[in-house]
């Protein structure tokens, strides 16, 4: 049998695209804002992480060209080896004192992240609990290890006990969740994990991907919003959504990040984070920690953006974040909506399976606090009029 006869028979791609409602690899041709040139035309921009607008700021942009001068384009090797730079280990050291943690380990992108945390802490007599609407990178990361994964209902903690109680006693586990799920916008109830850790003797790794600069004292992120920075054991997150840059880490105690140094897989054998990247991040999270406002700048325009939705008759699921879902339910609607948004100037996320469960699809808007109320008014004008046309309200 020729390996390559998947390839072949992978038709799904060119059968939306033959149908006109290919929805991925639109090309920006501007800076990622609030408002993009995307194939040379204005388009309101609802589907990007880049939840504080940094990407754009004059002095973040700044310190990456000085870096580029500095230290050159990359690095050309491994932090294990010789792609170690000072900056990486400021950088390290600026956000372990940001999120109260006795040490951090960057890695090169935040998906690396997850592979290189989970494969390293999860061991082959080890257990892994995972709730189901985890981020692909905790899968990828879970199949890396050699332990074996549960998982339970989202959200569901009577179902998380029962996973916790399949644990041999002679095992160790971690619990593994995203502290803001990315496609429905909803927070992990991370008192109750905590809780049912402590019972069960197991440990709580949270992926913060995008909770940091989002929820929490100053963007802290999940464990500061509730209260319990001193109860989560590891915190994942990156750096190419509120810090504008690209890249990721692990945050825990510094004994469990030196472990992590000399036995993450991913992390030892690939190269570093380019300087350039290094020091965006660091200068994007000097901003942040200079301006505490801007996480609630955040969430104050993503409700405004809710109430214009709600107002308008849309049906949204409620949350405190920027991610707001809008549920189309199948792929067809889902990808014909999504087409016709982008070309009344309104560009969104089709969010189909495996992203999401069969039958629940949905469009995925996500704010950034340099949203404005006027731009808000204008995208939900647009998506009320297109929804309106399929009948979803």
């Amino acid at each position: 049998m020729d390996i390559f006869e998947k390839c072949a028979e992978y038709t799904l791609a060119n059968e939306y695209r033959e149908m006109g409602i290919y929805p991925y690899f639109h090309a920006l041709q501007s800076r990622q804002d609030t408002e993009v040139i995307m194939e040379g035309k204005r388009r309101i921009m609802l589907g990007s992480n880049n939840y504080l607008g940094l990407t754009i700021n004059d002095d973040i942009i700044q310190a990456g060209l000085d870096a580029l001068k500095q230290y050159g384009t990359g690095c050309s090797g491994s932090r294990f080896l010789n792609g170690t730079l000072q900056l990486h280990l400021e950088l390290e050291a600026e956000l372990a004192k940001f999120l109260r943690k006795e040490a951090v380990i960057t890695f090169s992108t935040g998906f690396q992240s997850n592979l290189g945390i989970i494969s390293a802490i999860v061991g082959r007599h080890d257990y892994v609990i995972c709730d189901k609407e985890n981020h692909a990178s905790i899968y990828d990361g879970c199949r890396l290890s050699y332990g074996k994964m549960l998982r339970y209902d989202h959200n569901d903690m009577a179902d998380l006990e029962k996973q916790l109680q399949k644990v041999p006693d002679t095992c160790g586990c971690l619990i593994v969740t995203d502290g803001v799920f990315s496609m429905g916008g909803d927070i992990a109830k991370l008192p109750d994990i905590v809780d049912l850790a402590r019972k069960y003797g197991a440990r709580v790794m949270v992926d913060d991907a995008h909770g940091l600069g989002v929820i929490g004292e100053g963007g802290r992120g999940t464990a500061s919003y509730y209260g319990l920075e001193d109860e989560v054991d590891i915190y994942m997150g990156t750096f190419s959504k509120s810090l504008a840059s690209l890249g990721g880490y692990m945050a825990s105690k510094a004994v469990v990040v030196d472990y992590t140094r000399h036995n993450s897989r991913p992390f030892m054998f690939s190269a570093s984070m380019p300087p350039a990247t290094a020091a965006v991040a660091l200068a994007a999270l000097k901003h942040l920690e200079a301006h505490p406002e801007l996480p609630k700048n955040l969430i104050k325009i993503s409700n405004y953006f809710r109430n214009c939705l709600t107002e308008r008759g849309i049906k949204i699921r409620q949350s405190e974040t920027p991610i707001v879902p809008i549920y189309t339910y199948d792929p067809i609607p889902t990808l014909t909506i999504s087409k016709e948004l982008y070309e009344q100037g309104v560009y969104v996320n089709s969010t189909l399976p495996p992203a999401t469960a069969p039958g629940e699809c949905l469009l995925r808007t996500s704010l950034m606090a340099s949203h404005t109320e006027a731009l808000c008014d204008e995208a939900a004008d647009i998506i009320q009029k297109v929804l309106k046309e399929h009948e979803i309200i």
